[in-house]
């Protein structure tokens, strides 16, 4: 692999942890409160009442905890395994495996209810819900590392976004937002110029219906 690549795919991973870090302190409040550009830093401006306010400042969120243990399946198991990603969930959950300082201090609605399923014993596959009640972010902010470390087709790279989600969002919606996010993320890397544009067609051209 070529050193710009790897050097890419890296600033992938850090910019994804660094950028949930960012956004910690701002999350859950309305646009219209968020300070202006120039003041959004780490540490918020003191007239701004932060989120997770016992959260120490520069600490990802469980996105970026379910990103690297995401990662962490994909690079020892050599393969998306849906038993392995999910033990490392209920793993984070139960004792805040890939948490900073091991402390999970976040979950999402449909995470927690998949999570709690998989504990049940659940499929992996099967843990997510389907209905359109059930969809949200999760899976789609945690699915970068599969985008930067699939090598296979794009339609095996789509079948492994869609696998990812349904551990906790089962829904089409979610998993076709994951799906296309990880063809952009690939287009990106390839350096194709109209990489949103490429991304959508492809996957229309798979899924023609819509």
């Amino acid at each position: 692999m070529e050193k710009n690549i790897k050097d890419r795919i890296k600033g992938g991973i850090i910019g994804l942890l660094v950028g949930d870090a960012l956004g910690v302190p701002y999350e859950f409040h309305e646009r219209i409160s968020i300070p202006v550009f120039d003041e959004i830093e780490f540490e918020p401006p003191n007239y701004f009442k932060r989120s997770h306010a016992g959260v120490p400042i520069g600490t990802y969120s469980d996105d970026g905890a379910q990103a690297l243990i995401l990662l962490n399946t994909l690079l020892e198991r050599r393969t998306f395994d849906a038993s392995h990603f999910a033990n490392g969930l209920v793993d984070w959950y139960d004792n805040g495996f890939m948490a900073v300082g091991g402390k999970v201090f976040d979950v999402g609605i449909q995470t927690v209810k998949s999570i709690h399923e998989l504990k049940r014993g659940v499929e992996p596959l099967l843990a997510g819900g389907v209905d359109e009640y059930s969809n949200g972010n999760g899976s789609l902010m945690r699915v970068l590392p599969l985008a930067i470390w699939h090598q296979g087709s794009d339609l095996e790279l789509i079948a492994d976004a869609f696998d990812q989600s349904v551990v906790t969002h089962g829904h089409l919606r979610s998993k076709l937002c994951c799906a296309l996010y990880c063809l952009w993320a690939r287009r990106i890397l390839q350096n194709d110029e109209n990489a949103w544009d490429a991304a959508v067609e492809t996957l229309y051209a798979i899924f023609p219906e819509g």
